[in-house]
């Protein structure tokens, strides 16, 4: 039988000479704190998941700047796997539309599917809230653009806020909300998420759940009440794998998580599991190619 093909929907790469990363200055980032590249990620991820090996993915911005989502649509347009960009724009901008506009036709823009703010670092508990947040939110939509929620356990309401709202934007909850796995009490992450999962418009990745449990000493069994939880609120056709590389190998790396999810994965028939691991991301992030043949396709 031939590989059906992994799409791993929420990765990151940087390039520290062309562009620092301030937050790797942190010490607990300083064991990647170094360049990473598509050759990287590659030569990490030769794990399969469920007989699928890793064709295609959705390459996700680190920094709020508009500078390093241009570096990134170019880079698309270059690199085979790369299937589609999450980027970021000022919102807030009055010129909003017209830097979408200016994104789309440079080099790769054809490859930026969403958007994403760094949420969880704003202090503004209503941030999503904001009239100037909105009306950027209503110009990436009516430019066939998604939006990547990235929040913490606290700001769910604000996100349910959102979805209420705008029900005509396609999100995204990155990480599952980041949940948290290492405290070991998930009861009003768990409500919070079922509230989200309510609006159809609204699916979630999972990924970034190893980062959230201890670095050296998780297991499966402690991701397992967290993707129970997803697979109940959501159902496998609204979730997507991510990895979450290469900050995922803070806690044990690509081929571990990959490892961890096939058996979590276990008892999903096989349709589920192709949406999970693939379906799901392609028909949300419309994606262009999947890298089957190493060269870009349309």
């Amino acid at each position: 039988m031939s590989d059906p093909g992994l799409v791993d929907a929420h990765h990151h790469l940087w390039d520290l000479v062309r562009r620092p990363q301030p937050w790797l200055d942190e010490a607990a980032h300083r064991p990647i704190r170094r360049t990473f590249g598509t050759a990287d990620l590659t030569a990490a991820a030769t794990r399969p998941i469920a007989g699928r090996r890793l064709r295609a993915t959705v390459l996700v911005h680190c920094l709020d700047s508009a500078g390093e989502t241009r570096e990134l649509l170019a880079l698309a347009a270059e690199d085979p796997l790369i299937a589609a960009v999450v980027g970021w724009v000022d919102l807030t901008s009055p010129a909003v539309g017209d830097v979408l506009d200016e994104l789309s036709a440079g080099p790769g823009g054809a490859y930026l599917r969403g958007l994403r703010h760094l949420v969880q670092g704003e202090a503004d508990r209503g941030w999503l809230q904001r009239p100037d947040v909105e009306r950027g939110l209503r110009a990436a939509r009516q430019r066939g653009l998604a939006y990547d929620l990235l929040i913490r356990s606290h700001q769910f309401p604000q996100a349910i806020r959102l979805a209420e709202r705008l029900p005509e934007l396609p999100m995204v909850l990155d990480h599952a909300g980041k949940p948290p796995i290492a405290a070991g009490d998930l009861a009003d992450w768990e409500r919070q998420l079922r509230r989200l999962a309510r609006h159809e418009q609204v699916v979630c990745k999972v990924s970034g759940l190893i980062t959230e449990a201890d670095h050296a000493l998780w297991s499966p069994a402690d991701i397992r009440p967290v993707v129970e939880v997803l697979l109940s609120a959501f159902g496998p056709r609204r979730l997507m794998f991510g990895s979450d590389w290469p900050v995922c190998t803070l806690a044990g790396g690509w081929n571990r998580w990959a490892a961890a999810v096939d058996d979590l994965l276990s008892g999903c028939s096989s349709e589920e599991t192709g949406a999970l691991l693939s379906g799901t991301a392609r028909s949300f992030y419309r994606l262009l190619s999947i890298g089957y043949s190493g060269t870009k396709g349309e």
